[in-house]
């Protein structure tokens, strides 16, 4: 796994300009089990990459850095509220769950605007992304996606699911 993040860390500079290999490298050896957890977001499509560093915490942020939607991380709904509500064709499950299966928090509004600060992702498909409260407390749910050389904030059900709707996570290292 070490390999390959070095790999794509050097092939992918735009995301982490101000970050140095070794530096990386030492934090994520000092914390060997975030290897698994960004071994898990790999496998599910993610393609982890770091995007610097998050501000409150002095932390790498490690994100999925797919052009889509983790493709192992689509067809599904919000969270598990909205997964006991959809009686009538459910999804395999929620994004909720499968952020904790692998250990990774589904991205804020705001990381996901950062991380398109970077670069063009979800051309084609969506993103789940953490939902405020009050908003979910009403049975919605937020998702964002590029379109038209924009990046949109929408809203659905918490219990609709879609093909090319996934989850993007991230975790601090």
């Amino acid at each position: 796994m070490l390999e390959l993040l070095k790999a794509r860390f050097r092939e992918n500079k735009n995301l982490h300009i101000e970050l140095n290999w070794l530096d990386v490298e030492k934090r994520l050896l000092e914390r060997p089990a975030s290897l698994e957890i960004l071994r898990r977001m790999e496998e599910s499509g993610g393609e982890p990459d770091t995007i610097g560093y998050d501000e409150k915490t002095g932390k790498l942020i490690f994100c999925d850095c797919s052009k889509e939607s983790p493709s192992g991380r689509r067809s599904l709904c919000y969270d598990e509220k909205a997964l006991q509500r959809r009686t009538k064709n459910p999804p395999s499950g929620s994004a909720e769950q499968k952020a904790k299966e692998i250990g990774i928090s589904i991205m804020t509004e705001e990381l996901y605007r950062r991380l398109q600060s970077l670069g063009e992702f979800d051309l084609k498909t969506s993103s789940w992304i953490a939902t405020p409260d009050d908003i979910r407390g009403k049975g919605g749910a937020l998702f964002c996606e590029r379109r038209y050389g924009t990046v949109f904030t929408f809203h659905n059900g918490a219990d609709s699911y879609y093909s090319v709707r996934g989850f993007r996570g991230y975790i601090l290292i």
